[in-house]
């Protein structure tokens, strides 16, 4: 199977085809951070830190060391850059396999590198691939690259002579795989292109006594940013740190590399049921095969709507076409991209074991929220878009062969040419079809949001937030951009966990910086930067004792949960909270320790994010006062007067402080900015409807109050943020 006498491969190539995609996905980058997991993921590269599970050491120091880089001002904009570079990269890499595969079915090089590049572009611009490499909302663009690299290095492999030297290649890829399992385990989906390549070209080299051992090594070396790095920094205490992995080979660590976390189910039975005897969990992994359908549909011409349909059937069958075209004519290359493609599809759907995507509709009328995924989950299925590029540059190179040689003589060998290449133009479809919803150039709504819901907080206050989107960008400006660092974060979700709480009570509080605050909170600027029962403007005193009086000790034995009385109450002052409920949470238990420590030392907050728990769950609504994106906790009774009304859309609600921050702290310019095709992503869209039930609800309550003008606008605030939600006019 070795042939000594192939061309040097077109790198030359391979740059301009990284330069072509690299250039695009600066073009549409994203300027800042998104929402879901992408200011975890850049804060913990800033800081060293420890994101959530698997903790993903490599993503962090390789993301650490470029954002060092001067490529921009904007942080975040520079690990974005970081994701997009990984995934050009890999797309420059498949262009060098798939080149190499079309040997056998194309014998001019340049046509080789025409259909070559037209696949590989496709798969760059599929959807999915397009919108996770122009934002570094998770890692898994250095898992594209990753295997791309081992794809690589096993066909360079298989090309040199049978000597000891050429096993460098194959030492190489066993070191990458390796080494991205610290990144995520989806780089190790790779492994079949090796194990392909070595089973097919020379499979006696895994018995060479010489070569296992430097196997050992190169492999070990590899997987130490998990058993050695994590631990040790994350006895640093870092301020991002989830799942605090201290200690080798410790508990912790071993339930962070897990995902302990997460009580991931098994492969059997399948979800979202998890019953059913084999019939019913054959027929439950149907649903998900065609739940990777609907994810696959959007991905060659999302913007086009029924139009999609059409570019999903062309692709496919162009791929599929030259998957079978590979394994007649190159047996080695075919069994090898069938592996991967079987790895990447039927295999990770079977191990995933996901719900029902947000948005997946079977028809069936049964299907309610908890049988659903939270968002949808079509990025952990990135490889195998961007891989069938692969694929179809096999499909280009069948398609330019059956022209040419139905062409044959009847035109000029310079018109063949043209008439061969032309059908590569197929390439732009995804270009075209995906180019409204897939860039995130010119969005910043993550950001600007963690900046207003973090300026809506008086100096050293609690802000207690609900879930990933209304904390990790908060996590970012303040350790990224230092905005209000003084505001202790407390994240409702992650209360329910040890290593949250102990993290709040070993932080130390920064000291309040006016400079950096909005000008309602910095002394003698603004009316609205008083006390509640105040007189006006003052200075605010920083707080000196941890926010909780308990040590970290009595905290860690806090229960999962405890049984309780209807009724049960914790008094605190003036303040009764009332549990709702037969048992209470640790995250209820945790938050109530909170509010009982912190009540008239700290100002205490709830986002709007948090919705009614703490109406129903602690029984505070007497003591909540809306003021703009929060409301904050309230020692006594909350009395009526001046500015305190009571509304009928907020409840009782702060007038001046509220009008003080919608018109001139908030962000309106970010939450009204249209975009085409509406919210790019519905899941998180509740982000951006805070700005309308806010904007909307707050004029009925100025009209209410003769203030007429801003009211009109106010209403026009709340329309512009609709339209930029749904895309279309009301």
């Amino acid at each position: 199977m070795t042939d000594t006498t192939r061309p040097r491969p077109p790198y030359i190539w391979a740059l301009a085809t990284f330069a072509i995609i690299f250039i695009l996905y600066l073009l549409t980058l994203a300027p800042t951070v998104a929402f879901w997991d992408a200011p975890e993921y850049i804060t913990a590269a800033k800081v060293l830190g420890i994101p959530h599970p698997p903790g993903n050491p490599l993503f962090t120091l390789m993301a650490h060391v470029w954002g060092m880089l001067p490529l921009a001002a904007d942080y975040a904009r520079r690990i974005n850059i970081f994701a997009a570079f990984c995934s050009a990269a890999g797309a420059g890499l498949w262009f060098l396999v798939a080149e190499r595969w079309l040997h056998n079915l194309l014998i001019v090089r340049s046509q080789r590198i025409i259909a070559a590049f037209a696949g590989v572009f496709a798969g760059a611009t599929a959807w999915t691939v397009w919108n996770q490499s122009v934002v570094n909302e998770k890692v898994y663009t250095v898992s594209l690259l990753s295997i791309a690299i081992v794809a690589w290095f096993a066909v360079r492999w298989a090309d040199e002579a049978a000597t000891p030297r050429r096993d460098r290649w194959l030492l190489g890829a066993i070191y990458v795989l390796a080494l991205t399992s610290t990144n995520h385990t989806m780089g190790v989906l790779g492994a079949p292109v090796l194990g392909m390549y070595v089973l097919l070209t020379d499979w006696r080299v895994v018995l060479r006594p010489k070569f296992l051992a430097m196997a050992v090594v190169v492999a070990a070396i590899g997987v130490t940013p998990n058993y050695v790095y994590m631990p040790m920094r994350a006895a640093q205490f870092p301020a991002v740190n989830e799942g605090e992995p201290i200690g080798f080979f410790s508990k912790a660590l071993s339930e962070t590399l897990n995902r302990t976390q997460y009580l991931k189910p098994g492969v059997l039975p399948r979800q979202p049921w998890q019953d059913g005897d084999l019939v019913d969990n054959i027929g439950h992994f149907g649903a998900q095969l065609d739940m990777y359908w609907h994810y696959w549909s959007w991905q060659w011409s999302k913007d086009a709507g029924p139009l999609g349909a059409v570019a999903t059937g062309l692709f496919t069958a162009l791929g599929l076409g030259g998957l079978v075209t590979l394994l007649k004519r190159d047996k080695r290359a075919g069994l090898t991209a069938a592996a991967l493609a079987v790895t990447l599809t039927l295999l990770l759907i079977f191990y995933l074991n996901f719900k029902f995507g947000y948005y997946y509709h079977p028809g069936d009328a049964g299907i309610n929220r908890e049988m659903r995924e939270v968002r949808d989950r079509d990025y952990f299925f990135i490889a195998s878009f961007a891989f069938f590029g692969v694929l179809l540059a096999a499909g280009f190179a069948m398609l330019m062969r059956f022209i040419d040689e139905s062409i044959g003589d009847r035109a000029s060998p310079q018109v063949r040419q043209y008439a061969v290449a032309s059908v590569c133009a197929l390439a732009l479809i995804p270009l075209i079809g995906n180019r409204h919803s897939a860039p995130r150039n010119n969005e910043t709504l993550a950001r600007d949001y963690a900046i207003d819901i973090l300026q809506s907080v008086e100096p050293y206050g609690i802000l207690i937030t609900a879930g990933d989107n209304d904390t990790f960008p908060l996590w970012y400006a303040q350790e990224v951009m230092h905005v209000r660092r003084d505001v202790t974060l407390a994240n409702l979700s992650l209360m329910g966990t040890d290593w949250h709480v102990r993290q709040m009570r070993r932080r130390e509080t920064q000291t309040f910086d006016p400079a950096g605050a909005a000008a309602i909170w910095r002394p003698g600027t603004d009316t609205a930067g008083r006390q509640i029962g105040g007189g006006g403007p003052q200075t605010w005193t920083k707080p000196t004792e941890p926010v909780f009086a308990e040590s970290i000790a009595a905290l860690d034995s806090i229960p999962g949960y405890l049984p309780i009385e209807p009724g049960t109450s914790m008094v605190t002052g003036n303040l009764v909270m009332h549990f709702s409920g037969r048992y209470a949470t640790r995250s209820d238990l945790v938050t109530a320790l909170l509010i009982h420590d912190n009540l008239g030392k700290r100002p205490i907050y709830f986002a709007a994010s948090a919705a009614m728990y703490p109406d129903q769950t602690l029984g505070l609504s007497g003591h909540l006062l809306t003021q703009g994106m929060v409301r904050k906790v309230i020692a006594d009774s909350i009395k009526l007067g001046g500015e305190i009304i009571d509304s009928e859309y907020f409840g009782p609600l702060d007038m001046e402080r509220t009008k003080a921050l919608m018109f001139g702290v908030y962000h309106i310019d970010a939450a009204t900015r249209q975009r085409a095709g509406g919210w790019y992503d519905p899941p998180s869209a509740d982000m951006l409807e805070t700005y309308l039930r806010l904007y909307g609800g707050f004029a009925s309550v100025l009209a209410e109050h003769g203030d007429s003008a801003r009211a009109n606008e106010s209403m026009k605030i709340a329309e512009k943020v609709r339209t930029a939600i749904t895309g279309t006019a009301h």
